[in-house]
């Protein structure tokens, strides 16, 4: 019983920890992803990235770390190069609180511990959104074989930001290699 409890834990923790960033791929179905077994990155495009060379150095050592954990060993003259670039957005969230008796909209009510209000109460925060684009180009062909997409919110607080970005780039990786039906 202990072995199943066990076992249900550990399923919801890999499970869910390839769900709070949001993941799509895409991958030409005829690339031999059985043969690849050594990565580098793509330094000019790497180079590219329009982020702090600290996050760049961030998401490096996370997609490594990822890639030597699936078993990869990076190389001089990899088989895969690994790039990726990122977006953000800022996002602003409104939320009508209004606790009268109307319902939504204006109303009249008890604000909790403020006494009678007339009108809507919103709550309003902003987010910042991120994306990160991971990309694998077989080497000797020079054409990309898999790209896997992460989206969402990120923390500018750099106590947490390699927890964050550890998180975008094992959600992304959970998916390569793709499961062929071959």
């Amino acid at each position: 019983m202990k072995t199943k409890i066990l076992s249900f834990v550990i399923a919801v923790l890999v499970l869910s920890s390839c769900q709070s960033v949001r993941v799509v791929t895409d991958y030409d179905k005829v690339a031999p992803f059985k043969t690849y077994k050594t990565f580098g990155f793509h330094k000019e495009g790497v180079d590219r990235a329009e982020i702090s060379d600290l996050d760049k150095r961030r998401i490096l050592r996370a997609i490594e770390t990822a890639l030597v954990e699936k078993g990869f060993t990076k190389s001089a003259t990899p088989d895969l190069l690994v790039n990726f670039f990122t977006k953000e957005k800022q996002q602003i969230n409104v939320q009508n609180n209004n606790f009268g008796s109307f319902g939504y909209g204006w109303g009249y009510g008890w604000g909790f511990g403020r006494g009678p209000f007339f009108g809507a109460q919103y709550n309003i925060s902003n987010s910042t959104q991120g994306t990160l684009y991971i990309d694998l180009i077989d080497a000797k062909q020079k054409e990309l074989i898999w790209q896997g997409i992460g989206r969402g919110n990120l923390t500018t607080s750099v106590k947490y930001k390699d927890e964050r970005i550890n998180s975008f780039v094992n959600s992304i990786l959970c998916s390569y290699p793709p499961e062929m039906n071959n």
